[in-house]
């Protein structure tokens, strides 16, 4: 790459776990201007003036448990999206699913074509989301999307310090290029440079490969095996989350991945050209990704128990006096069934696939939700355009689909 590539100015959205990691990340190779635009309350203005006399620290926890540590700081942090964009070639979105249509209308009037725009993660539906909100200006970008975050990580002290917890070994992008984009530098080489030698990120032929992949499709199986039987009664302890999965969610995970197996399949029959092998198994997926975490690869639900990425991470739970209730208004719900499982059987139902099991999995978090996704095997509840189901962005046929 050429010095001019290596001084790009790049936007990273949102103020969490994240953001404070990517920002940081990208700061301290000081081959980057880094502006970060946050839209949350006063969020933006109190970062900057924490930062007026010191730099963020970025401890990294290798794999092998060593650590370093990073000192660097955006060079503006801003809620206002014009002064944010200026000059910017390469923007990160990270933050919630729920929160892309907000950056997605506040960067819009301000987006110069030739610009990247990376969801890290997108999430399923996040290629659809944006080019609506875009609209004309979508053909002059590149719409990429990565199938999850690169690392675990999480905010120490906010605007101070933040941790990345053990980078993944590799991660999967699709991107659209827009018919009249010319990116002046490479998608993959750019934003690997950027997160560094891990993971390697690996292109997927198209994006409905990586809608297929979200990972958003692993949290309600596992709820819903967990909880779908739930007598109400209160339990003494918060219950593991992953390592705590038994035969049941693993069987409900697994045919979920079945029915998006077979969607990949299908749409690989109905449209000549188009290549879906990425979309793989959660099993091998897991196999793939956490090759060195796992220390029992029988079996999925084992693959689970025994990741040591996944140590204590427990269900999301309200504590009351009685004892622990299930908390159905955490993420694993409001985002992972409107931007994840619903947008999935929007594209199985494009494709003609029937998925009995995602069905049953969608009707009992509609219920959860207050919302009305599904009727019966249809997507057809009066709640579906709140979702990002490519049928509310009036996406119905298969050629629909891949007409980027």
């Amino acid at each position: 790459m050429s010095s001019n590539t290596l001084k790009q100015r790049i936007l990273v959205c949102g103020g969490g776990n994240g953001a404070h990691c990517l920002s940081t990340l990208a700061a301290s190779q000081k081959k980057s201007e880094v502006h970060v635009l946050t839209l949350f309350q006063d969020e933006a203005e109190r970062w900057t003036k924490l930062l007026e006399d010191s730099d963020v620290k970025l401890t990294i926890t290798d794999l092998d448990g060593s650590q370093r540590e990073l000192f660097a700081k955006p060079t503006l942090i801003t809620k206002d999206s014009e002064i944010a964009m200026a000059g910017v070639q390469i923007i990160f979105l990270v933050v919630p699913a729920f929160a892309h249509a907000q950056y997605f209308t506040a960067i819009a009037p301000h987006l110069q074509p030739n610009t990247l725009i990376v969801g890290l993660p997108g999430q399923a539906g996040f290629e659809f989301q944006c080019r609506s909100i875009l609209g004309n200006k979508a053909s002059t970008c590149t719409i990429a999307s990565l199938e999850s975050l690169p690392w675990a990580c999480r905010i120490l002290e906010f605007g101070r310090h933040a941790q990345i917890l053990g980078a993944k070994e590799s991660l999967g992008i699709s991107y659209i290029k827009g018919k009249s984009c010319k990116l002046p530098f490479p998608e993959v080489e750019s934003i690997q440079e950027i997160l560094g030698k891990k993971p390697i990120i690996e292109k997927i032929q198209n994006y409905i490969a990586i809608n297929l992949m979200a990972k958003s499709m692993v949290h309600p199986p596992m709820l819903y095996g967990k909880w779908g039987d739930w007598d109400g009664k209160p339990l003494q302890k918060e219950p593991l989350f992953y390592q705590g999965i038994d035969e049941r969610q693993a069987g409900l995970l697994s045919k979920v991945s079945d029915e998006l197996l077979a969607t990949g399949k299908m749409l690989e029959e109905l449209k000549e050209g188009i290549d879906m092998s990425q979309v793989i198994h959660i099993f091998d997926w897991y196999k793939t990704y956490y090759t060195d975490q796992i220390t029992d690869k029988s079996c999925l639900m084992m693959a689970m128990r025994t990741n040591s990425a996944y140590d204590g991470l427990v269900h999301p739970m309200i504590k009351t006096e009685e004892g622990y209730i299930p908390n159905f208004n955490h993420r694993y719900t409001t985002e992972d069934i409107p931007y994840g499982l619903v947008v999935m059987k929007g594209i199985a139902e494009i494709a003609g696939v029937d998925t009995p099991v995602m069905d049953e999995i969608i009707a009992w978090a509609q219920q959860k939700l207050g919302q009305e996704y599904i009727v019966g095997s249809k997507l057809s509840g009066k709640d579906v355009d709140t979702a990002r189901a490519p049928q509310s962005y009036g996406l119905k046929t298969v050629d629909e689909l891949f007409d980027t």
